[in-house]
């Protein structure tokens, strides 16, 4: 029987270095990459073709978010579990709206992770007690949109959203056209249409709701 293939996907190297000893433990495992940012992730699961990726949110040049829409949309047999310091309701729905089906706190890393592996291993969902609270209320808010529900980060478009979190990492317009293969003024074009969705007037404004909204890390 062959080994099953995972891919660690977060941006602290002694995290993962940590997490690869606790998986390698396991003969049936093989930990076939690593990746440090959002976009190296999408590459290496374009390159690796792992059966499982394990995904943190806060990354740098591409969140965990949109890293996990392009993997899926690539790689739709490959299962993303989510490991993560962030708990908040609106995104443990974007996540299980993206298509992960498991999701677990880095808190509870140690009890359960290998749990969560075993249950992905068996195409079953595997959700930390926490996180299935947050899923069972967006549940039962289902059929009453509201304000909250159709937040800022939903108006945006996934290129959109791309370029958000190059500007706030301090990219200029041109780094960010040569990192995503698009020209100059398209990316001013964007940048207007951002600011304009989002009714603000400065790149601090920009910051402020970056790090609100968990696109990058305070």
């Amino acid at each position: 029987m062959s080994k099953i293939r995972i891919l660690i996907a977060d941006d602290h190297e002694v995290f993962r270095k940590g997490l690869k000893t606790m998986l390698e433990a396991r003969p049936d495992w093989n930990i076939c990459g690593e990746a440090s940012t959002g976009r190296a992730a999408v590459e290496a699961v374009r390159e690796l073709n792992p059966d499982i990726v394990i995904m943190d949110i806060s990354m740098p040049e591409l969140n965990g978010i949109e890293a996990t829409r392009q993997i899926l949309k690539i790689a739709p047999k490959t299962d993303v579990l989510v490991l993560s310091m962030h708990d908040s309701e609106e995104l443990v729905r974007e996540m299980v709206e993206v298509g992960v089906r498991g999701y677990l706190l880095k808190s509870d890393a140690g009890r359960v992770l290998m749990s969560a592996i075993e249950a992905l291993v068996r195409h079953e969902p595997f959700f930390s007690s926490k996180v299935s609270d947050h899923i069972l209320q967006g549940y039962r808010e289902a059929d009453i949109p509201t304000e909250r529900s159709r937040g800022p980060r939903t108006r945006l478009s996934a290129r959109e959203r791309e370029i958000v979190q190059f500007l706030v990492e301090g990219k200029t317009n041109k780094e960010v056209a040569a990192s995503l293969g698009i020209s100059v003024r398209t990316i001013e074009t964007h940048r207007a249409n951002i600011m304009r969705k989002l009714n603000m007037t400065s790149l601090s404004e920009l910051v402020r709701f970056a790090i609100r909204n968990k696109i990058i890390s305070a």
